[in-house]
């Protein structure tokens, strides 16, 4: 069972993006308005949720 639970999680970690990255392209868009930050922000995920947090 416990197995079972790993190779899950593990798969849906593989697939698609994950919450630090939708975080962290939500806050840059709604902050800045622009696509290109967004995903810039969203490839350093919780380094700029973090940034965000400690500069408010």
């Amino acid at each position: 069972m416990t197995e079972r639970r790993v190779v899950v999680r593990h798969e849906a970690i593989r697939n698609g993006i994950g919450f630090g990255s939708a975080l962290a392209i939500a806050i840059s868009f709604t902050t800045h308005q622009s696509v290109l930050w967004a995903i810039i922000h969203g490839i350093f995920s919780w380094f700029y949720v973090a940034y965000f947090v400690l500069t408010r």
